[in-house]
């Protein structure tokens, strides 16, 4: 398993935490829903902490700020999708949370990939993506799961099927850009056997 994978699931679960209390609620679909005004305080409570999280950027510099402004951002985006859960507990919401979730570790993981040059770099980048893939189709599972739990098991079969298919994808983008690091015979042996790893003619 790559640095990046687990540091994408660390952002995932806990760097790009979000409000503590609308993600209590978000996590626990039996919670009494905010009220209208909980949920106006949520979102500025929200508001407040980005700025907070904005100015604690400003002493850095290069990348490093820019990582620390995609994280401060990220968990902003996140805080604001809890809210929204904890408000109107929805399958289309907590699709949404955990999108917002994929996407913010998405663009920390793309600001971490400008601190690499070359291969290194272009594997860096499919790695973000493949796992931007994966948290997207894991949240659409989830949601055709919840949408179609009266109408049976096809549904949720077919959408499952088809998160599979696009994190395959998504891998073998990863193991392809990972070949380029080769050259000559080295190479294309490297490229068959991703090939054959992912079966793809």
């Amino acid at each position: 398993m790559s640095k990046l994978f687990i540091t994408l699931v660390a952002l995932t679960g806990l760097g790009i935490a979000g409000s503590a209390s609308a993600q209590n609620y978000a996590a626990n679909a039996t919670a009494a829903p905010l009220s209208q005004e909980g949920y106006r305080t949520a979102k500025k409570d929200a508001d407040a902490q980005y700025g907070i999280d904005k100015k604690g950027c400003a002493s850095l510099g290069a990348n490093a700020k820019d990582i620390c402004q995609a994280q401060a951002k990220g968990k902003f985006e996140v805080a604001k999708a809890d809210a929204e859960v904890a408000y109107q507990n929805t399958a289309k919401h907590r699709e949404a949370a955990r999108v917002a979730r994929a996407e913010a570790a998405y663009k920390v993981a793309m600001e971490k990939c400008d601190d690499q040059a070359g291969n290194p770099k272009d594997v860096c980048v499919k790695e973000a993506k493949a796992a931007l893939v994966a948290g997207k189709a894991e949240a659409k599972v989830d949601r055709v799961a919840s949408d179609t739990r009266k109408e049976g098991a096809e549904k949720r079969s077919e959408a499952r099927t088809e998160a599979n298919q696009d994190e395959r994808n998504a891998q073998y983008k990863v193991a392809i850009e990972k070949c380029d690091k080769f050259s000559g015979d080295a190479k294309s042996v490297c490229v068959q056997n991703a090939k054959s790893d992912f079966g793809k003619s």
